[in-house]
């Protein structure tokens, strides 16, 4: 492996793109750590080392690799862009124009993407006004004494939200830069940057405790496993054989090839544990702003805002299977594969085209479905039990959607690399 990374660099064209792509890592790495104008970075480091801890916006601030807690230029990180699209695509289902740019190709993906980028803006102005919101009432960091934000005017706060849009955009621009002059999908691999950025820092923090080395070769041991288990399932596939009829177009003959159609066990990939972790991250929100002292906010704390909790590890799993099994159903379209397959006169062997084939594709994908749901909530949890057991402490450094994202671009991204490789006939990654 390590003799074609050299290879790799050795042909002028890939090593100008790995080193392409590796400059806008570090360029994105370095506004995480640019303070936003109004903002006192010692106020916030003071706060980061006072605050008792709060997992409120843990997720947004792990997709930006610990720039929302630093305030910085790029707080928001990549997450705008996340919902942005997540959005765009369950608005297929309710709206017939997006189904209808969707099918269009290359144009219809294009005006998609437009659509895309003007929500993300959007997005980032409700979400930095929102964090800015949050800095100033003292709910970002509990336990703080010292302000974040020791002048906050209108023009101040202003300038802070129009900041932050900004750096929302140009992380945007620099992810299609990637994709486009680099090598791998640019706002996967800044995404990857990003978490992969935050695994020094909780390792560290792990090995720093009490028994620290012992806990450390655990932790090690558990992420090597569920490592493992990611790579192993990810690579994992149903092929489902495709047999195309032989047909004459003039004098030529078309057709008569057998082909497959593979269907992932986990379709769905990370999105399910981003879905639930955002809606078990509502009721915590919503008992931030409520009176300590009621019934009902005490309540939210310790079953549902508490990691550790059983209820919230309880409602966890039910949310990822059931977002499992409708970002799926949103996804792949078994009536539309079908009826592409009957118009290039391609049937399933045994299954009669059209109707036929569409439920037959159905049976599947539901099959299929229920094992990736159960591995996906498995690799979720492994991580947090592991830790709530061995007493890392009540804020996990990071989970089994981290693992998940790091290896599924990582596994992405090498292959792109070797793909390349084989087109130059030198030997690839995996030999």
């Amino acid at each position: 492996m390590l003799s074609a990374f050299v290879r790799a660099f050795r042909t002028p064209d890939l090593r100008r793109k790995l080193l392409f792509t590796i400059g806008i890592m570090v360029i994105f790495r370095a506004g995480s750590f640019l303070p936003t104008p109004g903002v006192s970075y010692p106020n916030v480091q003071t706060c980061i080392e006072q605050s008792q801890g709060n997992d409120l916006l843990g997720l947004v601030n792990l997709f930006s690799g610990g720039a929302l807690l630093q305030l910085s230029v790029f707080a928001l990180g990549i997450m705008p862009y996340i919902t942005a699209s997540i959005i765009v695509q369950l608005l297929r289902v309710v709206i017939p124009r997006f189904e209808e740019l969707h099918r269009e190709g290359q144009s219809g993906t294009a005006k998609l993407t437009q659509y895309t980028r003007y929500l993300t803006i959007g997005l980032a102005i409700l979400q930095s006004t929102t964090i800015i919101t949050v800095a100033r009432s003292g709910q970002l960091f509990s336990g703080c004494t010292v302000d974040v934000i020791p002048n906050d005017t209108w023009q101040t706060l202003l300038l802070m939200v129009i900041t932050m849009t900004a750096g929302t955009g140009l992380i945007m621009w620099l992810g299609e830069l990637i994709t486009e002059r680099g090598v791998g999908n640019g706002m996967s691999l800044l995404i990857f940057t990003s978490i992969a950025a935050s695994f020094p820092g909780a390792m560290w923090s792990i090995a720093g405790g009490d028994n620290g080395i012992s806990k450390f070769i655990v932790v090690m041991a558990i992420v090597v496993l569920v490592i493992a288990l990611v790579v192993f399932v990810e690579q994992s596939q149903r092929r489902i054989p495709v047999q195309y009829a032989k047909r004459m177009v003039g004098r030529r003959m078309y057709g008569g090839s057998s082909t497959y159609i593979p269907i992932k066990i986990n379709m769905a990939g990370v999105i399910p544990v981003i879905f639930a972790s955002s809606l078990l991250a509502v009721p915590g929100l919503l008992a931030q702003f409520g009176d300590p002292t009621a019934g009902w906010v005490q309540w939210i704390t310790r079953y549902l805002a508490s990691p550790s909790a059983p209820l919230h590890l309880a409602v966890y799993v039910v949310l990822i299977i059931f977002f499992c099994y409708f970002y799926t159903a949103i996804t792949f379209n078994p009536d539309e594969v079908a009826d592409n397959m009957k118009k290039y006169g391609g049937f399933i062997p045994g299954i009669r085209a059209g109707r036929p084939t569409a439920e037959y594709l159905d049976y599947v994908i539901s099959r299929i479905t229920a094992p990736g749901s159960v591995y996906l909530a498995i690799v979720a949890l492994i991580p947090t039990i592991a830790f709530i057991v061995l007493g890392v402490g009540s804020n996990i450094p990071f989970g089994g959607a981290s693992i998940l994202i790091v290896v599924g671009v990582g596994l992405e991204t090498v292959k792109q690399i070797e793909s390349q490789l084989q087109q130059r006939h030198y030997e690839g990654f995996l030999r």
